[in-house]
């Protein structure tokens, strides 16, 4: 019995000490140190196999490869709009009051140039963001960049490969990154004739493949697309049958994306081309921005919305989205509606949201009514709680799976993209949002939210009481792994 007992403790230490090793030889923050350290100290050689998925990093050479392309040249444009937002001026570029703050904070953290006078369209609906998006492509005369966490191989992605092969046949200059991971059953030989056809093709930063590529963390999660530098989708549906509604797990699919045309489409464009020459470097296209050239052509469009494209990415520790979610909550004064599949917040975004609704600002906030991972929507459950406790009135929305990342305060600012608001999306992932300075577009996204609210049930803190037992452990327990879901 006492070497059993020798054996065990043995194993026990060894496991330690492997676990302490093995997360301290990486830099994380604090709440993601002690989640790994839960995990691979409790789950002997489980927590390992789970630490080898949803734990490394990028090699290193890949993260100098991408921050290295992480700059072009806008010094110009960017001291120029500086100097116009500390002007008596900014009122008559139309930028809501309080605005320049947040523009400034954007253009110092993530070289995100203030673009004006552009016209915003917001689709919800993916049958019509198709529909409008083929015939875009359609009239493209020089180049299609796409950029996409999820390519599925089934029949939305087909149409979409083969229209892109259409036009690579035409001549158009036809350049597509997809993550590996997010299109999970999507082969690199499935844009081999589109290669043929002299396209170009290829997983962001060259993970060709989601088992090789064993590795959770660190996607390219943004959704781009960009035709003839003139016209640019973003948001948040990816390509696949599911967004379209023809999933029965999920039902109707309930997104938000745009279509922009005007200069805004720059800061799209050269989030792509940055993304690109990282990830194809013997393929590189003209990064230099240079109004009048192919890939960013003088905007000819008298719109009335000004905005910034802004990334965020595990290349950086700016973490410049989840910045823009704070300073839009610090700055309501009436009103802050969310929507989010995945309601996972740090400590700090909690805090921001606590204050706002403790100090009678109008805090709403939806989610989906049914998981499609189980321990996130648990964690997700957790939080809703939270904030319910506050005040914060959650929505549950039934008519779907509610995937909209977005936000409107105030009816007069909002922000829509491929961020959720979670610890993943803040610190693991490669996002991108668009924060939108027109009263006119936040009240589209505020008619957009009351129209789901006919379609959601509002959870009260009796609902949340009333859950069972074994459902409250479940959402205590992903809570303690919220930094690293």
């Amino acid at each position: 019995m006492n070497w059993v007992h020798i054996i065990i403790e043995t194993i026990v230490t060894l496991n330690a000490l492997a676990a302490i090793v093995t997360v301290f030889r990486e830099k994380r923050d604090i709440a993601a140190t002690w989640a790994w350290l839960l995990v691979l100290i409790f789950l002997p050689v489980v927590g390992f196999i789970f630490y080898a998925f949803a734990g490394r990093k990028l090699p290193k050479g890949k993260m100098f490869q991408l921050k290295k392309e992480t700059k072009i040249e806008l010094q110009r444009v960017l001291a120029r709009q500086t100097q116009e937002l500390n002007s008596d001026h900014t009122a008559a570029d139309k930028v809501v009051e309080d605005a320049s703050g947040m523009a400034t904070m954007f253009m110092n953290a993530d070289a995100a140039f203030l673009s004006h006078r552009n016209r915003v369209k917001l689709i919800t609906d993916g049958k019509e963001l198709f529909h409008e998006m083929f015939q875009d492509i359609e009239r493209a005369k020089k180049h299609i960049h796409i950029e996409f966490y999820t390519f599925y191989a089934d029949k939305i992605g087909n149409d979409v490969l083969h229209l892109l092969e259409k036009k690579a046949a035409e001549g158009v200059d036809v350049r597509v990154i997809w993550d590996s991971w997010g299109s999970m059953g999507t082969k690199n030989k499935f844009f081999d004739h589109l290669r043929e056809l002299g396209g170009y093709a290829s997983p962001f930063l060259g993970t060709h493949s989601p088992v090789t590529d064993f590795r959770l963390n660190f996607r390219d999660h943004r959704k781009i697309v960009v035709i003839d530098g003139q016209v640019a989708y973003t948001g948040g549906f990816n390509i696949g049958d599911q967004y379209l509604g023809r999933k029965k797990k999920f039902g109707y699919w309930r997104d938000t994306h745009m279509r922009i045309a005007g200069s805004g489409v720059y800061g799209l464009q050269a989030r792509f081309i940055r993304d690109w020459n990282a990830t194809e470097p013997e393929h590189t296209i003209d990064k230099v921005f240079d109004p009048g050239s192919t890939y960013f052509p003088v905007a000819k469009v008298n719109g009335n919305t000004s905005l910034q494209v802004v990334s965020s990415g595990p290349d950086s520790d700016t973490e410049t989205i989840k910045l823009g979610y704070l300073k839009l909550i610090y700055s309501a004064h009436r009103s802050i509606w969310i929507q989010t599949p995945y309601l996972i917040p740090d400590d700090s975004v909690l805090d921001a949201l606590r204050v706002a609704a403790l100090s009678g600002i109008d805090v709403r906030i939806m989610i989906p009514h049914m998981p499609d991972h189980a321990f996130v929507y648990r964690a997700t459950q957790y939080y809703a709680r939270q904030c319910a406790k506050w005040g914060i009135q959650i929505y549950n929305y039934d008519a779907g799976f509610l995937h909209a990342k977005t936000m409107v305060v105030d009816g007069k600012i909002g922000s829509v993209g491929s961020a959720n608001m979670d610890f993943r999306s803040f610190k693991l992932n490669f996002e991108v949002n668009t924060f939108l300075y027109d009263e006119k577009v936040a009240e589209k996204l505020e008619e957009i939210f009351k129209a789901d609210i006919r379609k959601s049930t509002l959870q009260t803190t009796k609902m949340y009481d009333e859950q069972s037992p074994w459902l409250k452990f479940k959402q205590y327990f992903s809570r303690l792994l919220s930094p690293i879901l």
